[in-house]
């Protein structure tokens, strides 16, 4: 069973002015950068085979001289300003900026009371786990992010097979996933371990 507490949040961290929300902006849009593949790639002119040959003679054929027929205006010729497969997508963010972004994120969700404590016990096992969730009044059908003070062997056991539950450590919460959770959960002593990092006491 899962024991269920008041919780105690605090306005330094649950309860901030949320007047920047360029920022939570920045901070949900770097974290899906951060995923970002890049699988697109073009040829350039000198990437394409063939076409060394001059495609007729410079002059006496009144049309335009061509040396190549890879030229990027030719069809089958190389690509202007394309992918090259390098290109780096990131978006850097301060790590105080990326503090700041958290507590707005965090503050939004407790006012929208998505964000609760409980106790809850795992033993590794799936269908105990979703008996704790559900005596805690968590749905399990709907998006949950789980935070716990460490991820221990018994924790991801009983939790990989539920699609729905995402476990995190305080230090790994990202904008992106307290936006998108219908329910925040902290575990044992995570809620402390996660005020304690935002306020900047660790």
């Amino acid at each position: 069973m899962a024991d269920t507490t008041t919780p105690k949040f605090d306005k330094t961290v649950f309860g901030v002015d949320v007047t920047n929300h360029e920022l939570l902006k920045l901070a949900y849009e770097s974290y899906l950068a951060e995923g970002r593949q890049v699988g697109a790639k073009t040829l350039k002119r000198g990437d394409v085979r063939g076409g060394g040959k001059k495609p007729w003679r410079q002059k006496g054929t009144g049309r335009a001289r061509f040396g190549s027929s890879r030229n990027p205006i030719w069809r089958g010729g190389g690509v202007v300003f394309g992918p090259l497969g390098n290109e780096n997508y990131t978006k850097k963010i301060a790590k105080n900026s990326k503090r700041v972004a958290l507590r707005q994120a965090l503050t939004l969700a407790n006012e929208a009371k998505k964000v609760s404590v409980a106790d809850l016990k795992f033993t590794g096992k799936t269908r105990d786990a979703v008996k704790s969730l559900t005596s805690a009044k968590i749905a399990t059908d709907r998006k949950v992010l789980l935070v716990v003070e460490d991820k221990t062997s018994e924790v991801l056991r009983a939790t990989n097979n539920l699609s729905n539950v995402l476990v995190v450590r305080p230090t790994y919460l990202t904008v992106f996933h307290i936006l998108n959770a219908d329910q925040i959960v902290f575990n044992g002593k995570s809620l402390e371990a996660t005020t304690a990092w935002l306020k900047g006491d660790k």
